[in-house]
């Protein structure tokens, strides 16, 4: 998220009710940055949820941050203009990052269970009002625009990420509910 807003204050003329987050990935000052971070961020997504997923041992909820940090991996390695790639990978990492923290809420308690829903919901909710928009009927964006319906998926789960790190690193002994291996 740091490097979103860094990019886009580097970003000549970039407008961030009106651009895609994804257009820091083809403006010549910022693509190298831009496009390492995504990689970056799924790949520690995919060692984070390794990691978390020994503690709780639900495949099924490995595979929703594996498929997340795919989605990340390849909308950086697939910048916006390499065409279908490029979407079809952001798609991913918008659905997955969301539903990862739905899931996640499963194995756990208290105020964190809460704020995974929170952000998966509020995610969840703009993937559609994005999916509405691009399909022709962009009143759906509202007056936050297509770059604020995308920050809208975005912002809430990575802060997300950043509360359950700090969630996790702080309760050793409790973070999750206790899992049987396999399920």
């Amino acid at each position: 998220m740091t490097v979103i807003m860094l990019t886009a204050a580097m970003a000549p003329g970039y407008d961030f009710g009106a651009a895609a987050i994804s257009d820091l990935g083809v403006i010549a000052e910022t693509a190298l940055v831009f496009n390492i971070s995504l990689i970056a961020v799924g790949l520690f997504n995919l060692l984070g949820g390794f990691y978390f997923y020994r503690t709780h041992g639900k495949r099924w909820l490995f595979a929703i941050f594996a498929l997340a940090s795919i989605g990340a991996i390849g909308a950086g390695v697939f910048p916006l203009d390499t065409g279908g790639l490029h979407s079809l990978f952001a798609l991913l990492a918008f659905v997955f990052f969301n539903v990862q923290a739905l899931g996640t809420a499963t194995r756990l308690s208290g105020v964190m269970r809460y704020i995974s829903v929170l952000a998966g919901g509020v995610g969840l909710v703009f993937v559609v009002l994005m999916a509405v928009g691009d399909a022709g009927n962009t009143a759906a964006f509202g007056p936050i625009g297509h770059g604020g319906t995308e920050r809208m998926i975005v912002y809430p789960v990575m802060l997300w990420l950043v509360a359950f790190g700090g969630y996790l690193l702080g309760s050793p002994g409790r973070p999750v509910a206790t899992a049987h291996r396999g399920e």
